[in-house]
C-alpha cells in the first residue's frame, strides 16, 4: 500500500497541504497569562510544565509552544473552573512592555490606527497561528482576528483572550477611553454576556461571521500618548529584521517536516536519512533544529500528529491506511499514540468531526 504523501496532498489545495504539515506555535507568554488569570483554582506549575514551560523560568515572549498543546492546556483549565471570564481577565492583564520590540512599536506609533497596523504586519513575531487584518467598514474599521483550525474550546478561549488583549493594549497608549463600537465573536455565547459587555464597554455579538473589533474613525485617529516618528522608524527597522529571520527559520523547519512526512510511510524516519535528503549531515540537522528550539524526535512526533489529524478529516482513508501513512506498523500502536496526543481514539476524533 504505497501511498505517497505528495499524491495525498495533490488531492487538496496547496493551502490545505501547508496547514496539514505546519504545526502552529504561540508565545509562551499567552500560556503564562492564562494560567495566572485562572488563579488558585488550578495547579499553575503542573499546567505550565505540561506544555514545556519552566514555571520558575523568565517570562520570555520569544519562547514558543505548540498551539495544540496550548489549547489542550486551556481545556484542562476549563475542566477545573468556570472559564467564562478567563479570557477577559487574561486580556486585562496583558502589558505592552511584555511584548518586546513590538510592544514598543505599538506605543511609538503616532495614532491608534497606526499601532494596529503594526500588529497586522508583525504579529508573526509572537504567533504563527493567527493573522490580523484591518478592513474598512461603513462605520469605521474592523480589526479582524483570523485563526484557522478546529473550533475547539481551547481555540475559542484563545480567540476571546486575543480580542480582549487587543483592546487592553489600546487603552494603555490612548489619552482617552477606548470603547469599540462592537465586538464580534464567531462561536456561541456563554450563558451571560454581562461580563463581556462590561469589560469591552460595547455590545458583544456572538455567532457572528467574524472574530473582530469594530472601531470608529475617531478612535482609530486619536493620537497615542507616546507617539514618536523617530523612535518608530528605528523600531520598524528592527522588527523587519526579526521578521526576516523568522521567515527563514520557518522555511527550514517546514522543509524538515515535509521530508519527515514523506518518509513516514516507510516507518519511523531515521535522522541520518532525513538529513541526507536535506543535504545535511545528521549533526548539522541536529544543530539547525536546536537553533529553533526543536529536536528531531519532537519534530517527528509533531509531524505524525499533524498528518494524522489532517488525514482523519478525509473519509477516503481508513484508520489502517492512516496508521501506515503516519509510520506505525500496527493500527493498535497508532491508536495508542493518537490517544496520548489528543485524549481520544482516532475513531472517536473522526466521529466528532463529522458529527458537527
Amino acid at each position: 500500500m504505497a501511498i505517497s504523501l505528495h499524491l495525498y496532498i495533490g488531492l487538496g489545495s496547496c493551502c490545505a497541504a501547508c496547514m496539514l504539515l505546519c504545526m502552529g506555535y504561540v508565545t509562551s507568554l499567552f500560556a503564562r497569562k492564562m494560567v495566572a488569570a485562572a488563579g488558585d483554582s488550578v495547579d499553575a506549575s503542573r499546567l505550565l510544565t505540561s506544555v514545556g514551560i519552566n514555571p520558575e523560568g523568565p517570562w520570555e515572549p520569544k519562547d514558543m509552544i505548540p498551539a495544540a498543546d496550548y489549547y489542550d492546556m486551556l481545556e484542562r483549565i476549563a475542566e477545573q473552573t468556570d472559564v467564562t471570564g478567563l479570557p477577559l481577565r487574561t486580556g486585562a492583564s496583558m502589558r505592552l512592555d511584555e511584548y518586546g520590540a513590538l510592544g514598543l512599536a505599538f506605543k511609538a506609533a503616532t495614532t491608534l490606527g497606526a499601532s494596529y497596523a503594526r500588529i497586522e504586519r508583525y504579529a508573526r513575531l509572537w504567533t504563527s497561528v493567527v493573522e490580523y487584518e484591518l478592513r474598512p467598514h461603513p462605520l469605521g474599521t474592523l480589526f479582524i482576528l483570523q485563526r484557522a483550525g478546529e473550533r475547539r474550546l481551547g481555540l475559542r478561549l484563545s480567540n476571546e483572550a486575543t480580542l480582549a488583549s487587543a483592546v487592553s493594549i489600546a487603552r494603555q497608549v490612548s489619552p482617552g477611553p477606548v470603547k469599540p463600537l462592537e465586538v464580534l465573536v464567531q462561536h456561541a455565547a456563554p450563558k451571560s454576556l454581562a461580563a463581556h459587555e462590561d469589560w469591552f464597554g460595547c455590545p458583544v455579538r456572538f455567532d457572528a461571521e467574524l472574530d473582530a473589533i469594530l472601531f470608529s474613525p475617531e478612535t482609530m485617529a486619536q493620537p497615542n500618548l507616546l507617539g514618536d516618528e523617530g523612535i518608530s522608524r528605528y523600531l520598524i527597522s528592527h522588527l523587519d529584521a526579526e521578521l526576516s529571520q523568522i521567515a527563514a527559520e520557518v522555511t527550514f523547519v517546514d522543509q524538515a517536516k515535509d521530508a519527515i512526512a514523506q518518509a513516514l510511510s516507510e516507518g519511523s524516519p531515521k535522522m541520518t536519512h532525513i538529513a541526507g535528503g536535506l543535504g545535511l549531515s545528521a549533526r548539522s540537522l541536529h544543530r539547525r533544529l536546536s537553533e529553533h528550539g526543536m529536536s528531531f524526535k519532537v519534530l517527528t512526533e509533531e509531524t505524525r500528529r499533524d498528518l494524522a489529524e489532517g488525514l482523519l478529516r478525509d473519509e477516503r482513508h481508513s484508520l489502517a491506511e492512516i496508521a501506515f501513512l503516519t509510520g506505525f506498523s500496527e493500527q493498535s500502536a497508532f491508536t495508542r499514540a493518537f490517544k496520548r496526543w489528543v485524549g481520544r481514539t482516532p475513531a472517536s476524533y473522526r466521529k466528532a468531526i463529522f458529527a458537527r
